[in-house]
């Protein structure tokens, strides 16, 4: 697979040009003008379609872009502190789709505060996303043209990915009790378009709950480190090194927020995934 140059460059220029054929201009009526993203891929969004202005709340998660450290935190994502988001006087709060915001998404009715809940699970959920938060701020064109572009990437890069052998990867996200990512996430997605294999790729869920010896049995080649840094504690415990990949310390690190939520940097996390892979034995 070949990625000519760097999706966020060429996602930077593409803002460039969007700032410069779209001066801002006053939001229309019914448009949301003070808005708390109660996700970090949801703030994302929101400061790439332009509507970075609007936001008055973010999660204590939501750092990038930098520009987004401005904004007062509220705290939590999931089963948010309602007073807190209130307090910011929002007149748009956008959650992620979970049953931990079912009663939170409720008290926003009742005090007259209204939500948008969308899902962010799939690399496809992005432009989708874009598109709603586009039509909710008066972002649609820029939203639009983003959506376009990133759809276009995405299926330009599954295009490209090479028939080499695929390396068997390990997306643990906890390890007592293992939990691991499965085929209904965007990190799966991630996996597969930098030419490698997730090993829970026939689990159709986000994440799921398995036992160590289910690992075992499926004998990842290396396990896929999401946060970077030194080998983990949990490494070291003596259950672990009934895996293989384990007890070798088969370790690939891969670190940012890239790779940590679905967003328009996607394809930098694929990168960077296939340049951690490069030279691995």
């Amino acid at each position: 697979m070949s990625f000519p140059g760097s999706a966020a460059r060429r996602l930077a220029v593409a803002l460039l040009v969007w700032s410069a054929c779209a001066p801002a201009s006053p939001p229309r009526a019914g448009v949301a003008t003070r808005v708390v993203s109660l996700s970090p891929a949801f703030t994302e969004l929101l400061f790439a379609i332009g509507a970075g202005s609007r936001v008055v709340g973010r999660t204590r998660w939501c750092d990038y872009p930098p520009a987004a450290l401005d904004v007062p935190s509220v705290g939590d994502g999931l089963a948010p502190n309602v007073e807190a988001v209130a307090a910011r006087n929002p007149d748009l709060v956008v959650l992620y789709a979970a049953s931990a915001n079912a009663t939170a998404e409720a008290r926003f009715a009742d005090l007259g505060i209204p939500t948008v809940t969308l899902t962010m699970d799939r690399l496809a959920d992005v432009p989708a996303a874009a598109r709603r938060l586009g039509a909710l701020t008066g972002q649609d064109a820029r939203a639009d043209s983003l959506a376009a572009w990133f759809a276009a990437e995405v299926d330009s890069a599954r295009r490209h990915v090479s028939p080499a052998p695929r390396r068997r990867l390990l997306l643990l996200t906890w390890d007592q009790p293992p939990v691991v990512i499965g085929a209904g996430s965007f990190q799966h997605e991630l996996v597969s378009l930098a030419g490698a294999t997730n090993v829970f790729a026939d689990l159709p869920e986000p994440s799921a709950q398995v036992t160590i010896e289910t690992i075992a049995a499926r004998d990842p080649d290396f396990v896929l480190l999401m946060t970077g840094g030194r080998e983990p504690d949990w490494a070291e415990r003596p259950e672990w090194r009934a895996v293989r990949a384990v007890r070798e310390r088969r370790f690939i690190r891969v670190e940012g927020t890239a790779f940590a939520r679905p967003s328009l940097r996607a394809l930098d996390a694929v990168r960077t995934l296939r340049a951690a892979l490069v030279g691995e034995p």
